[in-house]
């Protein structure tokens, strides 16, 4: 491997670590209202990208043409980011992860919409195989059992789509630094009236864990942001799934969760078809 794409793997991985972390964070905070969860990670996240825009001393721009997707980028990731915090304090912390690491596919899916980029029947496929994946999590069988897990496939979505609009920003010039701020910021703004109408106090562990959990929040993002700053996501998006298996870890060893037979199931589905997508995409390139 070229010594870029090593280090891209690198980052790709220690970011799985720190969303994986977060995701624990959230869950040990303790029955606090989702906007008061969201609040306190994007608030730390906020600090954290006005302190790299400081840092690389790049100015907060963003051009005319650019609002829009940057806006929109703010207000899907912001709804994507409720529906999981919301998914994982009702779900194992590995189901709430796999429904949430359908954001490729619905990426795939939006940016025929949003880019105007038309997938080829190879990325149809998968996304179909990914969705019935999907299903096995979901268990839809099961009736209202199922909602917690229908809202953190919504929260894959949002992210989806809002990932589709970070490329479309950052096709327009916008630095990965402004995009983090202004969604931060946007989200804390937005969720402010209904954290103070519900908030509950706290007590010095909970506001520790939730601020863990901010840390723990920008510690993933910067790592995606380096990773593919190293390497292009053909190389290494597959390894963004290891997640998956940090999650399932520390679901078994902090809560003694294991998942079911038919979200292996799923999850076999929907790594197997991403490991797919990723070798298909090295023949191509």
């Amino acid at each position: 491997m070229r010594g870029n794409t090593v280090k891209g793997i690198c980052f790709i991985v220690l970011a799985a670590a720190g969303f994986s972390m977060m995701a624990v964070f959230v869950r040990l905070a303790g029955p606090l209202p989702v906007m008061q969860k969201v609040f306190f990670r994007n608030l730390v996240a906020a600090a954290v990208a006005f302190l790299m825009l400081r840092r690389s001393g790049e100015p907060f721009r963003i051009g005319k043409g650019n609002r829009t997707a940057v806006f929109l980028r703010s207000l899907i990731g912001m709804l994507g980011v409720i529906a999981n915090f919301w998914a994982i304090d009702h779900l194992p912390i590995a189901d709430s992860t796999m429904l949430n690491k359908m954001s490729p596919f619905f990426a795939i899916l939006m940016s025929l919409f949003i880019l105007g980029e038309r997938p080829v029947k190879r990325d149809w496929l998968c996304l179909l195989v990914a969705l019935s994946g999907a299903a096995l999590v979901i268990k839809p069988g099961l009736g209202l059992t199922s909602l917690p897990a229908l809202v953190g496939l919504f929260g894959g979505f949002c992210a989806g789509t809002a990932y589709t609009f970070v490329r479309k920003a950052g096709q327009g010039g916008v630095k990965g630094a402004v995009i983090i701020l202004c969604f931060s910021l946007f989200s804390c703004i937005t969720v402010l009236p209904f954290f103070l109408l519900q908030y509950e106090p706290m007590n010095a562990r909970q506001l520790c864990f939730l601020l863990l959990s901010g840390c723990a929040g920008a510690l993933g993002q910067l790592g995606i942001t380096m990773a593919y700053t190293y390497a292009p996501a053909k190389e290494i998006s597959v390894y963004d799934y290891i997640q998956v298996v940090f999650a399932a870890l520390l679901g078994f060893l902090l809560f003694e969760e294991l998942p079911d037979v038919f979200s292996v199931l799923g999850y076999a589905l929907i790594i197997g078809t991403a490991i797919y997508r990723f070798l298909a995409s090295k023949k191509t390139a």
